[in-house]
């Protein structure tokens, strides 16, 4: 028998698989075990609003009286109970019109993102994104080998003008754009929100120019200033948005459940499309879910985690007004779990990183939410949820350091350029003398 590595294995690789790419954010929380790192780059709920003691009291009650059928595969529509809560709360709180033949629960939100590749992007289809976007949507889909149009953003969240104008243009190909992808409620990474006039707007659009819209909505839950805008599905009588959701920022993301609501006829191909990858959705797991919501747990919880992290967000700002240089600027969000922050041009982001690290604090870089990574170079996303009310003051106090130090080191070297520029014409007699 031969003992020994193969050449090269990658030559195995399908083209689907040379396209995979690493997760900057998953690569950047491998250094939350090192001593003293102060991290705002994942988007981890904070532990602190975990409910461990009810799921542990929810999942004995549950095993000691359906064992069997928890730990029994479940059919991969999902778990009937949690479908049916989940329809009734979009109905009343989401001002939606659903039943539970609407709603699949997957395993996590992100799931729902493969399926809609799946059932539906062929390669080269157009997906029409903001600039920046959700930065695993852009590797969910890239697998799928689409197109990525962009739209930038301004305060309203993705800037409807432009987007019409690019429809125009696109609608003229022969394959033009097959689905949209929107977070209207606290854009992640950049913060803002789609007022409802937009909503209508883009569905108008979509009916206009016949394209789906994937509506991503993970923290429509976690607003702590303004009141609660209605998702576009709510608007939606022609069937063309796929809403998805998720527990994860309101229960815990361990439990890895979601769930997607579409027509039906879509929701089948999405059904199929999952039995290839799971089978089901983790049956303890929905369960445990089920209960939260029936019982009336969520809604107090949700009250308790928007109270911890708007009062994280609070120390953000702060820390951010105090020790953040002049020609740095940021997005105030009215919820969620992120702040968008723009350095002046000169500063590239990833160099910053490198310095930020040293100090022991890390960010995700702007370049990690565009589908070309020449963009974003000086910006910077920042979490506020997961680190210590303490360490978010010390980990901006921390980065404000690195920003001022990277700002007088580019000045320092545009001065220098400058006078070199002006020494160099002296000599070759370009400067008269007075």
């Amino acid at each position: 028998m031969r003992i020994g590595m193969a050449n090269s294995l990658s030559r195995h690789f399908s083209e689907r698989a040379k396209l995979l790419r690493a997760s900057e954010v998953r690569e950047l929380l491998k250094l939350l075990n090192v001593p003293d790192m102060i991290s705002f780059a994942g988007g981890f709920p904070n532990p602190e609003t975990f409910p461990g003691e009810l799921v542990r009291q929810i999942a004995d009650e549950i095993l000691r009286k359906e064992a069997p059928q928890t730990l029994q595969y479940g059919i991969t529509e999902g778990y009937g109970p949690l479908r049916e809560v989940l329809a009734d709360r979009m109905n009343k709180k989401r001002a939606m019109n659903v039943t539970k033949d609407n709603v699949v629960i997957v395993s996590g939100s992100q799931q729902v993102i493969d399926l809609v590749g799946k059932v539906f992007i062929d390669p080269g289809d157009v997906i029409v994104i903001s600039a920046p976007t959700y930065l695993t949507a852009l590797t969910g889909f890239a697998i799928y080998e689409p197109t990525f149009e962009t739209i930038p953003l301004d305060a309203q969240n993705m800037r409807l003008d432009l987007f019409e104008e690019r429809m125009k243009q696109l609608s003229k190909r022969a394959s033009p754009p097959e689905l949209v992808y929107a977070l209207p409620n606290f854009h992640n990474p950049a913060g803002v929100t789609m007022p409802e006039k937009n909503r209508k707007r883009l569905l108008d659009l979509a009916s206009d120019y016949d394209f789906m819209i994937l509506e991503d909505d993970p923290y429509c839950e976690l607003r702590y200033v303004g009141n609660h805008l209605r998702p576009i599905k709510s608007f939606d009588d022609e069937g063309r948005v796929i809403y998805m959701s998720t527990f994860s920022k309101v229960l815990s993301p361990g439990l890895r459940v979601g769930w997607v609501v579409a027509d039906s006829e879509i929701l089948g191909k999405m059904i199929i499309a999952k039995q290839s990858a799971d089978v089901c959705t983790n049956v303890l797991g929905q369960r445990i879910a089920h209960e939260y919501v029936a019982q009336g747990y969520i809604d107090p919880q949700i009250e308790k985690i928007k109270k911890i992290y708007s009062r994280k967000m609070k120390i953000m700002l702060t820390g951010m007004d105090e020790f953040m240089p002049g020609g740095v600027h940021w997005v105030k969000p009215e919820g969620g779990m992120f702040l968008w922050v723009n350095l002046p041009d000169a500063i590239d982001s990833s160099d910053l990183l490198k310095s930020a690290l040293r100090k022991r604090v890390a960010f995700v870089t702007g370049k990690a939410f565009y589908p070309d990574p020449k963009d974003g170079k000086c910006c910077m996303r920042l979490n506020f949820t997961h680190p210590a009310d303490g360490l978010i003051t010390e980990g901006l106090r921390r980065l404000g350091s690195v920003v001022n130090q990277e700002i007088v080191s580019k000045w320092d070297q545009s001065r220098n350029a400058d006078e070199q520029k002006l020494e160099a014409a002296a000599k070759g007699g370009l400067i008269g003398k007075s």
